[in-house]
């Protein structure tokens, strides 16, 4: 074994991150200024006056930017932690240290026999190139918590259940982790962890689902797949509006009620295909149920009405995940999401004024970001079914694996 080899990757590792994660942390202090919105004022305005509302025992009742699950309310106490802090200095630290920690996870796990630290290299190059955001949100928070459930999950599948019903309520799309996973007790404990959490949250402090009915008015942001509608459409005499609404800047005006149906019934769709990949499967094991993450959150978030920049955060973590598998076979697509990551910092926040107003630098953003999920997306579902789908059992149900017990996945 070349340790010295293994050193010295590991001392360039740390050396990339330190670096790296110095340039986010200057940013977000604003010791170095970025071009574009002041991406720090979520924390520092909207964050902040959710703390305040929400240490009095209460969720913001009257406030439709809050469109988050009730756990979500730990993410944005946590700077309390920190009271030797300001609010904002302490978030942005605890950004860092959550960064550093999913960094650790994966250099454990990737270093263990058969595995690779290829998914920890990932994390270490992709995250920086999403810009000064990625510590702005609590997106890396529960991230962090995805993907301590997926490399629990063939040890420990209770574990994995719990963890990701945590981070479900914290931001919903880590109920998808369980795509892949085809026994019984991580959903058990999913299902009962989730419960007791809803339960003890709607008793303890009021508005605890008010989410759900801001999150069902929204409308088509701009940066979304259906947006390139409107964003074409602008030019041809197109007389809707670009106006702030439920926290994010959409598309408001004629036909924008069509698009995000039809983002809508694209999402069932997805859903569909996952219901018809679990039905079909023949063959299932702990990269399966990793590499099924990481494409039932890539075609839940191509498909959303809105793809904010912090969104990006999701898919590299899972993508990493998938990577400290040597014999994973998303390699493509997670190159795809690294690449996609970079057109984002691009657009948000250094030309977001271009998306704005629908300018031809503004469109070609976001047709070569969102084709770049796109594609990331399709390869990636081919991928997994062609994988796991064997053509002489196309037919044959999750049943008969169990029976014959060829179904190890958590």
């Amino acid at each position: 074994m070349d340790t010295k080899g293994a050193g010295r990757s590991l001392a360039w590792l740390a050396a990339v991150w330190g670096a790296s994660r110095a340039v986010l942390l200057l940013t977000v202090f604003k010791v170095i200024t970025v071009t574009g919105p002041d991406v720090t004022s979520d924390v520092s305005v909207i964050y902040r006056g959710w703390y305040e509302v929400l240490r009095q025992g209460t969720f913001p009742l009257d406030d439709v930017t809050w469109q988050y699950p009730p756990a979500a309310a730990l993410a944005v106490l946590s700077p309390g932690l920190l009271p030797f802090l300001d609010y904002t200095d302490a978030f942005f630290v605890l950004a860092c240290l959550t960064d550093l920690a999913v960094l650790c996870l994966l250099l454990r796990y990737g270093g263990q026999p058969g595995r690779s630290r290829r998914g920890a290299w990932l994390w270490t190059a992709a995250v920086p190139l999403l810009g000064p955001t990625v510590y702005a949100r609590y997106d890396v928070m529960v991230t962090a918590v995805a993907v301590a459930a997926l490399l629990v999950a063939a040890r420990h599948p209770r574990s994995f259940g719990v963890l990701t019903a945590i981070g479900a309520m914290v931001k919903v799309w880590p109920a998808l982790l369980l795509a892949g996973s085809f026994r019984r007790r991580p959903w058990t404990s999913a299902a009962v962890t989730a419960s007791g959490l809803a339960a003890l949250f709607a008793v303890s402090m009021p508005g605890a689902f008010a989410f759900l009915t801001f999150q069902r008015d929204r409308g088509t942001e701009v940066e979304s797949l259906g947006a390139l509608v409107f964003h074409v459409a602008r030019h041809f005499g197109w007389e809707g509006q670009v106006l702030l609404n439920y926290g994010s800047i959409e598309f408001l005006g004629p036909y924008v009620g069509v698009v995000s149906t039809a983002a809508l019934v694209l999402t069932g769709a997805a859903f569909g295909w996952l219901v018809l990949w679990r039905l079909r499967v023949a063959r299932t094991d702990e990269l399966t149920l990793a590499e099924a993450a990481f494409t039932a959150v890539l075609l839940f978030t191509v498909t959303s009405r809105v793809i904010s920049p912090q969104y990006l955060v999701w898919l590299i973590g899972l993508a990493a995940v998938c990577l400290t598998h040597r014999a994973t076979r998303v390699t493509a697509p997670a190159l795809m999401v690294v690449a996609a990551s970079l057109v984002t910092v691009l657009e948000f926040p250094l030309g977001f004024v271009h998306v704005v107003t629908s300018d031809w630098y503004g469109v070609t953003l976001m047709f070569v970001r969102n084709g770049l999920l796109v594609a990331a997306s399709l390869v990636a579902a081919r991928r997994l079914w062609r994988s796991t789908v064997s053509p002489e059992r196309a037919a044959a149900s999750p049943a008969a694996d169990h029976a014959e017990g060829k179904t190890v996945s958590p």
